[in-house]
């Protein structure tokens, strides 16, 4: 390990492309089966990590942790308020005790509409990291969501570096140039396996729009080049093609590069598809890793 860069043995472990997924995160015992295939077969494809969307922790990585062999497993993201500080670290251990380097915690503030106990975000994610550092969770094994400049030099200095959602490239090469070169930046993108603008666009739209109620999301947006007129009615044009990489194979594989070009080290790729966010859409996975091969 590079002793001047504690999170490069990570970027290694991650590699360029992971996938991240919602659905991966069930509660449902009946589905044990159906996620854990998933996730050695995702291990298969070739893909680095995978990001249990929505506010996931420790208890649900367990599972897709046990079921493979190689790759790594993280929260993206685990809510600072659904969590007490001490009992994430407890659950870190017992994960790091039974695999070893496998997991990586995800921390975030979610947002004031999901969270009743939401004050003084930022204030609240120190203290959350003073509490995980006097438990002994090291910061090489911790990433933040951050969208805006003091929560990215917090992951800079606090943490292994960034997970930041629904973000651009150029949001990327904004959080690179804050972060440095060390800390691994790895954005989210979605996916839209379809060639046809108005299907795409829309399939886009629909999954677009309980965001746009989200202030954290809509600020950032503004504060990078988009305007008001860009979030009415479901998003512009311009907007969704800014973070959805739909298209035919050259084209999302363009967008995809367009992300590492702007100093992303690692892309979770979420595929969206009409229909229940929690379905695993495993052929979209089949088809993305074979497109990025």
């Amino acid at each position: 390990m590079d002793v001047d860069n504690p999170a490069a043995s990570l970027k290694e472990r991650v590699g360029r492309y992971g996938i991240w997924s919602v659905g991966l995160r069930a509660e449902d015992p009946s589905r044990r089966g159906e996620l854990t295939d998933a996730a050695a077969e995702l291990e298969d494809l070739g893909y680095g990590a995978v990001w249990l969307g929505g506010n996931s922790a420790a208890r649900h990585a367990a599972l897709l942790v046990g079921a493979t062999s190689r790759i790594t497993v993280g929260t993206s993201i685990q809510s600072i308020w659904q969590y007490e500080a001490k009992d994430s670290a407890a659950a870190f251990a017992d994960l790091e005790a039974a695999h070893p380097g496998r997991f990586v915690l995800g921390l975030g503030v979610s947002h004031a509409k999901l969270a009743e106990q939401y004050r003084r975000p930022y204030s609240a994610l120190v203290t959350y990291l003073d509490a995980l550092d006097a438990a002994g969770v090291p910061a090489e094994r911790r990433l933040l969501a951050a969208l805006g400049p003091k929560t990215l030099e917090l992951s800079r200095d606090r943490a292994a570096g960034a997970i930041p959602y629904l973000v651009t490239p150029e949001h990327t090469a904004y959080a690179r140039e804050i972060l440095g070169e060390a800390p691994l930046l790895a954005p989210e993108l979605k996916v839209v396996l379809e060639r046809d603008p108005d299907r795409a666009r829309g399939v886009a739209r629909d999954y677009l729009a309980m965001y746009l109620a989200l202030p954290n999301y809509t600020n950032n947006f503004l504060r990078h080049g988009f305007t008001e007129p860009d979030l009415a009615d479901g998003g512009s044009d311009r907007l969704i093609d800014a973070v959805f990489a739909w298209g035919d194979e050259n084209s999302i594989r363009e967008r995809v590069a367009a992300f590492h070009a702007a100093g992303a080290d690692h892309v979770a790729l979420q595929v969206v598809e009409a229909g229940p966010r929690e379905t695993l859409p495993r052929e979209g996975w089949r088809r993305l890793a074979g497109l990025l091969a």
